[in-house]
């Protein structure tokens, strides 16, 4: 299954490069690329892509602003966030907007296309640098200890913070891919969550896991 990519970046040797390596890929087609989230805008609702490889600091609209359009206009269109930043602000805006991914410029093409293939099944995937970011900017003092899972709900969404798929986690727990679904139904609506990116910065806010053992287990 091939995915359809648009890469956004005003940098033209990144987005030239990112092209190059994307072009490599034989699952992966390079639909368009622009220079800001206005480009980015343009180019999902005229070529409907699986994926946008998204700059965050960019002219006449950033990433961020670019990605939360793409997610409420278009929300079979995920976003893969690829910047040079890997500070709090900029994680946690990027997230909020609705982002899947956040990878920092210095990843390897290898990391990027499983990045890619991880946004398309639906499951979210980060740096470690930027793991270690979420868990690094939550003091005690910011975690709700109450967060009002049931503990089968709370090894779902460590599981999920663990990249796993619904099929993974059905086969980890030993239950089917529809009590899952139910499970992760659930927890979304008592913690007020969109998406699985979201479902993982909650897991590490609420300190259910860690960058060293993320799926508790």
């Amino acid at each position: 299954m091939t995915t359809r990519v648009v890469v956004v970046d005003d940098q033209t040797v990144v987005r030239e490069g990112l092209e190059l390596i994307l072009g490599l890929l034989s699952d992966v087609e390079v639909v368009g690329s622009g220079v800001d989230g206005e480009d980015a805008l343009r180019l999902v609702a005229r070529h409907r892509p699986d994926v946008v490889l998204m700059d965050l600091r960019m002219p006449r609209m950033d990433g961020v602003e670019a990605t939360r359009r793409v997610r409420a206009g278009f929300p079979d269109t995920q976003v893969v966030v690829l910047t040079t930043y890997a500070d709090d602000e900029s994680v946690f805006a990027a997230l909020r907007a609705g982002a899947r991914g956040y990878l920092t410029k210095d990843s390897r093409g290898a990391e990027i296309a499983e990045a890619i293939a991880t946004v398309r099944r639906g499951d979210a995937h980060f740096d470690p640098a930027v793991q270690r970011r979420l868990v690094d900017a939550v003091s005690p003092g910011e975690r709700r200890p109450d967060h009002g899972l049931t503990p089968r709900e709370t090894d779902v969404l460590r599981l999920i913070a663990d990249g796993r798929s619904n099929a993974e986690i059905a086969a980890h727990l030993h239950i089917t891919q529809a009590t899952v679904k139910t499970h992760i139904n659930n927890l979304f609506a008592k913690a007020g969550l969109r998406d699985r990116a979201q479902a993982v910065t909650f897991a590490f806010r609420q300190g259910l896991v860690s960058p060293d053992n993320p799926g508790g287990g």
